[in-house]
Formats: C-alpha cells, sequence, structure tokens
C-alpha cells in the first residue's frame, strides 16, 4: 500500500497529471466509485490502469470504463496505434471485460504481480489495435512461432 507522502510526491512529480498522463475519477450516482489513469500519452502504445472499489465491481462499471477510455483514446491522440493493460491472471472478471471490450491478450508474466498478503501472482497483458477497433475485429497474435528460432542465435555448443 502507497503511503500518504508518496502519493503526495507522486502527485506533484506529474504521474497523474501531466502531458503524458491524465487521470480521471469514475463516479456513478454522485459517489466516486473507481479511478482511470492514463499513462504514456505522449506514445503510440499507452498503458491504462483502471481501478474499481471494491463494493462497486460486478455491476458493468468496469466495462463501461474500459469502453470509454479506449474510445477517448483513439478519438483524442491520433498517434495511438494500440493501447495496453495488464490484469492479475487470477481476476476472471477483468479478463472477460478485455476480452468484452475488444481487447485480446498478448502477454503473460510468471509471478510479476506482488500482492498485499506477500503472494506473488501472474499477470496478464491485453492490447486493443487501432485497426482492430475502428473494423470491430480482434486480431489475434500468432503465439505458434517458435520455429522461427530454430537455427538462429544458438548458444555455442
Amino acid at each position: 500500500m502507497i503511503g500518504r507522502d508518496d502519493a503526495q510526491r507522486s502527485v506533484s512529480g506529474g504521474n497523474y497529471d501531466s502531458d503524458g498522463n491524465r487521470t480521471f475519477w469514475i463516479t456513478a450516482a454522485d459517489h466516486t466509485v473507481g479511478l482511470i489513469r492514463l499513462m504514456d500519452l505522449d506514445d503510440e502504445s499507452p498503458l491504462f490502469d483502471l481501478r474499481i472499489r471494491s463494493q462497486y465491481r460486478g455491476q458493468g462499471i468496469g466495462g463501461q470504463a474500459l469502453t470509454w477510455l479506449t474510445r477517448y483514446l483513439f478519438t483524442e491522440f491520433p498517434q495511438i496505434l494500440r493501447i495496453e493493460g495488464n490484469t492479475r491472471q487470477d481476476n476472471v472478471a477483468m479478463r472477460r471485460t478485455f476480452q468484452r471490450c475488444g481487447y485480446v491478450k498478448e502477454a503473460h508474466y510468471r509471478d510479476a504481480w506482488p500482492a498485499s498478503d506477500g503472494a506473488v501472482h501472474d499477470a496478464v497483458g491485453y492490447a486493443i489495435l487501432r485497426r482492430d477497433w475502428l473494423a470491430g475485429t480482434a486480431t489475434i497474435p500468432q503465439w505458434n512461432d517458435e520455429h522461427i528460432l530454430v537455427g538462429r542465435n544458438q548458444a555455442p555448443s
């Protein structure tokens, strides 16, 4: 958990609002229910952090927020070619939300997400391409490409 002083330094340093970062509160019925943080907006492939307070999960807010941020980034930032997001492997609800919103699994990071209880979880990366968003399609990565490595860059025997 981040402490108050660290949070204030992060805000002062532009990590939440600057040319490359923007943050939005998610509200419903006059309550703050979550947060969207957009990072690396000056890049062709920004990353986002989407957080929904636990008591508001399971109500479709995450999907609405993901749909909004996708549309916002692709319409307001013409240089953006793709949008990336990550979640824990065991966060089935968010993984389904990614899929429903047109995002495709692109990465699996082993032991990459430390939890507050000391456990370490795998992380899963998803992305949506501008061309897929415009066409309403999903381009699946070519996962079975290890054959191209045969005979290349082999370690000396």
